[in-house]
């Protein structure tokens, strides 16, 4: 019993941290919650003796072993003792299995995701927040859809909401947000936004349009530059903003629009080389992208993705696809030109 309140004390100590970490305290922050999951995460610590590593050899960032992401299709990743409130899937398709992350603390989750997403744009409050997510909104399980809810939710404007099929009245709100110079966000899944941009292109100047990828086989590929290009022309506006999440992730990063990702607060993201899963990539090179979620505080912070990209000096960050060996996953991320 001793041994279970203190490991709580830790938590809420970790948790404490993670809500206020700022680029100075990143890396003390992240060694501290490396130590403390290799102790209390079961799989992870079986991960680092099958590698060979020790926690004590651990004394920098770039020195922590990152969890093949795979593993959320295997196992219930947890750090300590815990019963799940709510478990987040991945689609994938009908032949795959999909990802699963369990999640011990909702409001952590909700709290976090509002302060990523303020660290670019403000706060949520203040956006008219319209979803148009019909292929997410079609399943359970999805994280994208549960942070959506939370930010319209928080939203001081009641036309904010979720959006189906009902393209005519989207449009319609959007026209008037327009007229009356409301702050809007439209959040919307790609193959959406592209009929959307088809059916009733209109001057959306002064509205943040932010795509989340994935055309979920409604509509043929394209890159993320010839699809921004299409929204641009259709709503004429100057940029198409991104949102890069993932089920497996509880934290967030943006672009506005220049192909260049922005982790939160809680978010930081390397490269690994392709050939060597243990040997990070320099600047600006090519790698496979490895990220670091102190959300991820109950499951694990430390995941090696199968997404291609490019990590910049400034933390900035670009995604080029995913490696050839991976399985489709159901939303998974524009094709673009490595």
């Amino acid at each position: 019993m001793k041994e279970r309140q203190d490991t709580t004390a830790i938590v809420n100590g970790l948790k404490r941290r993670v809500k206020d970490v700022d680029e100075g305290s990143f890396a003390s922050l992240a060694l501290d919650v490396f130590r403390f999951q290799s102790r209390n995460n079961l799989l992870y610590k079986q991960f680092l003796h099958l590698i060979g590593l020790s926690p004590q050899d651990i004394r920098q960032v770039s020195d922590i072993p990152f969890l093949p992401i795979q593993f959320f299709k295997t196992h219930d990743i947890r750090t300590g003792s815990w019963e799940p409130l709510l478990v987040f899937t991945s689609s994938g398709t009908t032949a795959a299995t999909n990802s699963r992350h369990l999640v011990r603390d909702e409001e952590f989750y909700r709290k976090n995701a509002r302060r990523g997403f303020a660290h670019f744009y403000g706060a949520v409050e203040n956006y008219c927040v319209l979803a148009l997510l019909p292929s997410y909104l079609e399943r359970n399980g999805s994280s994208l859809v549960f942070m959506a809810d939370d930010f319209i939710r928080q939203s001081r404007h009641p036309q904010s909401g979720f959006f189906l099929y009902n393209t005519k009245e989207l449009a319609g709100i959007l026209g008037e947000c327009k007229k009356n110079a409301v702050p809007t966000l439209l959040l919307g899944v790609s193959f959406a936004l592209w009929d959307l941009a088809e059916q009733y292109p209109m001057n959306l100047s002064g509205i943040t349009i932010m795509e989340t990828g994935g055309m979920k086989g409604r509509r043929r590929e394209a890159t993320r530059e010839e699809l921004h290009g299409i929204l641009k022309e259709a709503f004429q506006v100057d940029a198409i903003h991104s949102e890069y999440g993932m089920t497996e992730l509880l934290s967030q990063a943006y672009s506005s629009g220049e192909g260049l990702f922005r982790p939160s607060p809680t978010m930081r993201v390397l490269s690994r080389e392709i050939t060597d899963p243990f040997s990070l990539q320099g600047h600006g090179k090519t790698g496979v992208l490895n990220i670091i979620d102190l959300a991820n505080l109950d499951t694990i912070s430390f995941i090696a993705t199968e997404d291609l990209g490019r990590v910049y000096e400034d933390g900035s960050f670009e995604v080029l696809g995913r490696l050839d060996a991976s399985d489709t996953r159901g939303c998974n991320l524009l094709v673009a030109d490595v």
